[in-house]
């Protein structure tokens, strides 16, 4: 007897940034989400995962979105946004979440709480001290170059 509602589902990023050797270099995106498609939930059900060109957040590559089963739904479960989603580690804390339930349905691993994030997150602003010091180099080496003290 195949179990009522719909299974968690996943929203992957793979576009200009996520998933990309350029933004992300040493993880494996295809091997990632290859693994991704293999989930199954504690009913056995195939988790469904769908790919996105950009979700919008491009500094916090690679970013998952991971959307309730309608039981999680039911307690009140909403789309849980993870950032930064590259070690094979979260992919399997991600496997035994969505396994025992997901959102709304189970406790959020730590793992992938500390990465939990939101479709209007903002990039950190660049800190002034380090742009000044940017600048203080450039000015040192055109001295340098001029031959000035």
């Amino acid at each position: 007897m195949t179990p009522p509602g719909r299974p968690c589902r996943l929203v992957v990023c793979r576009g200009c940034c996520c998933g990309t050797a350029k933004k992300r270099p040493g993880v494996d995106h295809e091997g990632q989400l290859e693994r991704l498609r293999g989930l199954r939930d504690g009913d056995g059900r195939e988790v469904p995962v769908r790919t996105s060109t950009c979700l919008g957040i491009c500094f916090q590559a690679n970013v998952v979105v991971v959307q309730p089963s309608s039981a999680g739904r039911e307690r009140g479960g909403r789309p849980v946004w993870i950032g930064g989603f590259t070690e094979d580690r979260l992919i399997d804390d991600l496997d035994t979440w969505v396994h025992d339930g997901g959102p709304g349905a189970a406790p959020l691993p730590e793992s992938l709480a500390e990465r939990v994030t939101s479709k209007d997150a903002e990039k950190p602003k660049k800190d002034k001290k380090a742009k000044k010091g940017k600048k203080e180099k450039k000015e040192k080496k055109e001295k340098k170059k001029s031959g000035r003290p």
